[in-house]
């Protein structure tokens, strides 16, 4: 026989309403623990960025021709005066004046180079009137100021191997170089530095390049996107991964000056002189940026 407190706890829970689900209601499901989030990595947290810019000299003087420029447009040449209608000079010089027996003169000089000597009539002129229109001729070239010496494509720092010279080198693309103090050894780079908070990358580029270089220079950055990424391997696994963006640029005027403290020297130097200088990894990333020419 059941007691009374057993009883009166059965009838308490046979009077209470059971409790029913509607059809919309929606029942959640039973919570799950939350995953475990992976830690962070503390290099990752302390990746930094930097600027560099590859300052370019354009080529000053025009390209030397090859052997086969040089006889493709002496073919063209010949052709061109083959087929071209003789030049009026009647209508345009005086007969008998100095400016026609000039003309004269140069245009015999032209045939001889386009068609050699074999092509033209043997000449029959005076000897003595020849000598003095020729003497005449020279005369009124130095009256206007013709005939001068032009300078040599070949520059007093190429002959000195002038490497700080602009002047060198002027078929070429020159590229400017530092040497700088880094992790206590001394390598060669581009002009390279931080960027501060609120600056665009191209700014902090040309105030990096002013910092290391000197702002005796007239540059200007070609664009505002990067042309290149540098992601050096870290000395240390503590020490923070940094990530260099390249900019071009060009310089108009002036010349470089280094502080000799942080940077110990500089060179203006062609694609292949680039490569001898700087790193194996460095130069992997930057050769496909540099002209060949």
């Amino acid at each position: 026989m059941l007691s009374r407190h057993v009883l009166k706890r059965a009838v308490g829970c046979s009077n209470a309403p059971a409790r029913r689900a509607f059809a919309t209601e929606v029942v959640p499901p039973a919570a799950s623990p939350p995953a475990p989030t992976p830690p962070r990595s503390k290099k990752a947290d302390k990746a930094r960025i930097s600027t560099a810019i590859i300052l370019n000299r354009s080529p000053i003087i025009t390209k030397s021709q090859t052997p086969f420029e040089t006889a493709f447009y002496s073919y063209q040449a010949r052709i061109r005066r083959a087929l071209s209608n003789p030049f009026p000079h009647d209508f345009y010089f005086k007969q008998g004046s100095l400016l026609q027996t000039r003309f004269n003169m140069e245009e015999r000089t032209r045939e001889k180079q386009a068609f050699g000597p074999s092509f033209l009539p043997p000449e029959e002129v005076d000897a003595a009137k020849a000598e003095a229109d020729k003497a005449a001729v020279e005369q009124l070239a130095q009256q206007e100021g013709e005939g001068e010496e032009l300078a040599p494509r070949t520059h007093e720092a190429d002959l000195k191997n002038d490497v700080k010279s602009l002047d060198r080198q002027g078929q070429r693309n020159l590229y400017l170089l530092l040497l700088a103090e880094e992790n206590g050894k001394q390598v060669w780079r581009f002009p390279q530095g931080g960027v501060e908070k609120g600056d665009l990358l191209h700014q902090a580029a040309q105030k990096d390049l002013f910092a290391e270089c000197g702002d005796h220079m007239d540059t200007w950055i070609v664009g505002r996107k990067p042309i290149g990424i540098y992601k050096p391997s870290p000395a240390t696994p503590e020490e923070p991964q940094n990530n260099v963006f390249f900019f071009k640029g060009h310089i108009m005027a002036g010349q470089v000056r280094v502080d000799g403290k942080s940077i110990k020297d500089f060179a203006w130097l062609t694609k292949e002189e680039v490569g001898e200088k700087v790193e194996k990894d460095y130069w992997e990333v930057v050769k496909d940026i540099l002209s060949d020419f």
